[in-house]
């Protein structure tokens, strides 16, 4: 059995990839099972303080906590933070990591879509970090309007600080509903996936692709 490895990143994130990577593998195995995994905490504060942009000092901590985890003998890497993966990426780190933008565009080829709506923070619905990964496989990014942006970051940290409201939770849906007309809605932010709570096969949430790759390696 490969043995995974958990990077543990503040408990908001990092509760709920435990919650879903249990629930799953429960699923799959039955009876009182819970998923084995290895997890390394660290202090999430240190490496918040320092997002989104990427730093030489937010590369040691990120390399140095990496390099720790992997020393508890494990296979597979898990890293709850979506933004954290463009640092993991300059660092070029030899190791065996589920890279959550890589397998949703992976799925999102499978399934032959070619139009992307990225929800997530201000800065990863506006940076380039995940848009050029996307074009880079001709798949093409429809960018939300600015308001509709900036009501999707308000919903994103009233559910962090846990003061969401049931408005913003039926906006959030209606946004859902609004930008899979014209393609596939990608979530990409650990907070949005709490929100997310209705099936739709055009919603594509990055952090359970991530967890699910993780139990079927497993």
């Amino acid at each position: 059995m490969s043995t995974l490895g958990l990077l543990g990143l503040g408990s908001f994130s990092t509760l709920f990839y435990i919650k879903e990577l249990n629930a799953l593998y429960n699923a799959k195995h039955g009876g009182f099972s819970t998923c084995p995994f290895k997890m390394l905490n660290v202090d999430f504060n240190a490496i918040n303080n320092l997002l989104p942009n990427t730093s030489k000092a937010l590369d040691t901590i990120v390399k140095d906590s990496l390099n720790k985890l992997q020393n508890l003998q494990i296979d597979t890497i898990v890293v709850p933070n979506i933004t954290l993966h463009e640092t993991i990426d300059r660092l070029n780190i030899r190791t065996n990591l589920i890279h959550p933008i890589e397998e949703t565009i992976s799925r999102i080829k499978e399934s032959k879509h070619a139009n992307v709506t990225i929800f997530g923070t201000l800065y990863t619905m506006q940076s380039n970090y995940i848009t050029s990964k996307f074009t880079a496989q001709n798949i093409t990014i429809l960018q939300a309007s600015k308001e509709d942006m900036q009501q999707i970051d308000d919903l994103r940290i009233a559910i962090y600080n846990g003061k969401e409201t049931e408005a913003q939770l039926v906006i959030f849906n209606k946004l859902i509903n609004k930008y899979t007309k014209n393609g596939i809605v990608v979530l990409a932010c650990t907070e949005l996936s709490v929100a997310y709570n209705i099936k739709n096969s055009l919603v594509y949430d990055m952090a359970r692709i991530q967890i699910l790759k993780s139990i079927n390696l497993l």
